[in-house]
């Protein structure tokens, strides 16, 4: 094999390696976008937006049987359910008790498919309710409902929001850069490598390094 077919399949090979690379950064960042995309927080339409005490988080409380929700809770001074927001699989009792702060409570379902009733201050009270199908109840106290005294069961599988209605800041999950500032520079840095390998396709290595063209 003569020494100029040694060269231009070293050539080549370095070439092929390149784009390789270019092309599995490119795939890797496909495939992270992915799995970043995830299902989203739970969509709770709107119904907990004026909960200013709320931290936006649902209690993950599948695999369970029953649970407990506190009526009267620490936040808000007692006018609020602890947690404000659960999820749990459908065929699961919940159990709301009152704490005995905050007054009289009671819990009403938004769409009336249940009540525990008339507004009672007694600590120890409990209300339950079986869920069996999936959606979202959304409920809240009589007495203490314009002040925030709201929550929310999410049952089974629900609505999730998209990553638009989120609008999570890259910076909050580690990422100190804003996201299209990585896609430039990807594009710039793939650009770069085509140029790159097409001059080395075209004009082959220097006339003045070892093996070029003379």
């Amino acid at each position: 094999m003569g020494e100029k077919t040694k060269h231009s399949m070293s050539r080549r090979a370095f070439v092929s390696g390149i784009a390789g690379a270019a092309g599995g950064a490119a795939g890797s960042r496909g495939v992270t976008a992915q799995t970043e995309g995830g299902g989203g927080s739970i969509d709770y339409g709107g119904w907990l937006d004026d909960v200013g005490y709320w931290d936006e988080q649902t209690a993950d409380l599948t695999g369970q049987g029953m649970i407990t929700i506190a009526v009267g809770g620490d936040p808000n001074s007692g006018l609020s359910f602890d947690p404000v927001a659960v999820h749990i699989d459908p065929g699961t009792t919940v159990t709301w008790e009152w704490t005995g702060s905050g007054g009289a409570h009671n819990v009403v379902a938004e769409d009336d498919s249940f009540t525990s009733g008339s507004p009672v201050a007694q600590a120890g009270t409990t209300f339950t309710q079986t869920f069996d199908a999936d959606g979202i109840i959304n409920y809240y106290c009589e007495p203490h409902r314009s002040q925030g005294m709201k929550g929310a069961v999410a049952v089974g599988s629900v609505p999730r929001e998209t990553a638009a209605q989120q609008e999570t800041d890259p910076e909050d999950l580690g990422v100190p850069f804003q996201p299209h500032y990585v896609g430039i520079s990807a594009l710039l840095m793939m650009s770069s490598t085509l140029i790159f390998v097409f001059y080395l396709l075209k004009y082959g290595e220097s006339a003045h390094t070892k093996g070029g063209r003379r």
